[in-house]
């Protein structure tokens, strides 16, 4: 990621800058950030239970072994190409655990017997030459091959033979090595960077200075590493449909029984469809591919009202299992929302209606109640009871405001009421709610990119950039996982609607 070169490249035209080499910026308001990681803390761990069919074949270890590599290559290519935000970030130890305390403690043993021998009179340089040797073969491990003029700087001024020789006669100038230093890591670096690079120059004394020197170089390689995903993910999307299928064509050979999940989740889906007297949907030519495409979305569908404690996920869809539960616990958070403002606004009539602001602080305001929805300690009724007093004191304050008049006690205790309802999941209106987004999403599945949007069904105004955002996460998902396993979803669509053609005629 120079800044600087021999020559110009295209390389170097296209190095990472603040928004890409750099962590992930949460754009969204604090309620929403609040509610996204409690969600995450929280979601379920993937279950994954052996189907019980016919007997596994006898598979040596060597084969496994090499079966297990290319499922974590598999997995690592999936991750990169189906998350566009996708970013590495550094190890960090959790706090207060042994690893932490392990690694706080050696690292104050290494600094403090590295200030040490700078104290010395005169200092020992042992330490440091070879903390001066590590930083070289970060700075040049950070090099593109047409970075010539910046390599022979790097091995001439770090020349560690030099140094060593230097701080033998006691004529090593450490500062002027880490003024070197810094003014490299400034040429290297993201412009994210550059401040903190800046601020080196300010530190004066030599084991502060290093160690600064270091933190930095610790994020530069994060920087550096998350500018090679970015490289890479194109060329990822053009091939890792193919490797994919192939992995896991290799793991079908070695475990026949293998899709047997994916079969019932398939059947499953179409037994919804088509309700208890199914049509015939099994045939040739475009009426079949039809009957296969309304099956596989509406099974889509199904995977964001997933049992995760009781039933074990399609084996295709393994993968993706994480991003399923996210996506079912952000929806049911949703529906609920919506469900509370639509109550809301039905409550108190053309008054509110359109009054700038208020719709995304109510929103706020309920999302930040319901944050904690999916942890043992929530307490549906104390909560829903919190947001119908706040839904009530934000009504009576708007309404004073923009001299309507008051909002009635007994409206307040009728809207109080219907709110604490929707705890309730028959709830009627948390039904409806649910229905309508069930069949936006739908909708985006079966959209074609090239006609107009998809339209917003009554009611999901106040989520709409929340909902699209999930159908566009969801269709990323949806279309990769198609054109990897098309081959074996075909074969299992058309045989469970031939069985069930084959059922209807004999009956």
């Amino acid at each position: 990621m120079p800044k600087e070169s021999d020559q110009p490249s295209n390389e170097e035209d296209n190095q990472p800058d603040s928004r890409d080499s750099g962590g992930i910026t949460d754009e969204t308001d604090a309620a929403k950030e609040l509610e996204q990681k409690r969600m995450r803390r929280n979601t379920p761990s993937p279950h994954r239970m052996t189907p019980q069919s016919s007997p596994p074949m006898f598979v040596s270890v060597e084969e496994l072994m090499e079966t297990a590599k290319g499922v974590t290559n598999m997995a690592l290519a999936h991750e990169i190409v189906v998350d566009g935000t996708f970013q590495l970030k550094p190890p960090e130890p959790a706090e207060g655990s042994l690893e932490k305390r392990v690694k706080d403690i050696m690292h104050k043993a290494f600094w403090d017997c590295f200030e040490a021998q700078m104290s010395e009179d005169p200092p020992m340089y042992d330490h440091a030459v070879k903390l001066v040797g590590e930083i070289k073969e970060t700075l040049l491990s950070f090099l593109l091959p047409s970075h010539g003029r910046l390599r022979g700087q790097i091995e001439e001024t770090l020349d560690l033979s030099l140094i060593q020789q230097q701080a033998e006669n006691g004529a090593l100038d450490i500062g002027r090595v880490a003024q070197f230093i810094i003014g490299m890591m400034g040429s290297l670096c993201a412009p994210l960077r550059d401040e903190e690079v800046k601020k080196l120059h300010d530190i004066t004394d030599t084991v502060p200075l290093l160690k600064a020197i270091f933190s930095v170089l610790d994020k530069m390689k994060i920087d550096m590493a998350n500018f090679a995903v970015k490289s890479i993910r194109p060329h990822l999307l053009q091939h890792s449909v193919e490797y994919e299928r192939r992995k896991f064509q290799d793991f079908l050979e070695k475990q026949p029984n293998a899709l047997d999940l994916t079969r019932k989740w398939l059947e499953d889906a179409n037994s919804l469809i088509n309700g208890k007297e199914q049509s015939k949907v099994a045939g040739a030519g475009a009426a079949a591919g039809a009957g296969h495409l309304s099956v596989h979305n509406h099974a889509y569908l199904c995977l964001l009202k997933w049992d995760h404690s009781a039933a074990p996920f399609p084996e295709t869809m393994l993968m993706d299992q994480v991003r399923f539960q996210e996506m079912q616990l952000e929806l049911e958070q949703l529906t609920t929302v919506a469900s509370v403002l639509l109550i809301v606004y039905n409550s108190a009539g053309d008054a509110i209606s359109g009054l700038p602001g208020l719709m995304d602080r109510l929103k706020n305001t309920v999302r930040v109640l319901l944050a904690d929805r999916h942890t043992p300690s929530f307490n549906a009724e104390e909560a829903f009871a919190t947001i119908g007093e706040r839904m009530c004191v934000e009504l009576e304050e708007c309404l004073s405001k923009h001299a309507f008049s008051p909002f009635a006690r007994d409206r307040q205790s009728a809207l109080k009421g219907q709110i604490a309802a929707v705890s309730c999941p028959d709830n009627p209106i948390l039904r409806l709610i649910d229905s309508r987004i069930q069949t936006y999403l739908l909708a985006f599945l079966e959209s074609n990119p090239h006609r107009s949007p998809v339209a917003l069904p009554g009611g999901l105004a106040p989520i709409s950039k929340e909902l699209e955002d999930i159908a566009v996460r969801l269709g990323r998902l949806v279309n990769f996982n198609k054109l990897v396993y098309s081959p074996f979803y075909q074969d299992l669509l058309q045989a469970i609607l031939t069985d069930e053609e084959n059922a209807n005629i004999e009956t």
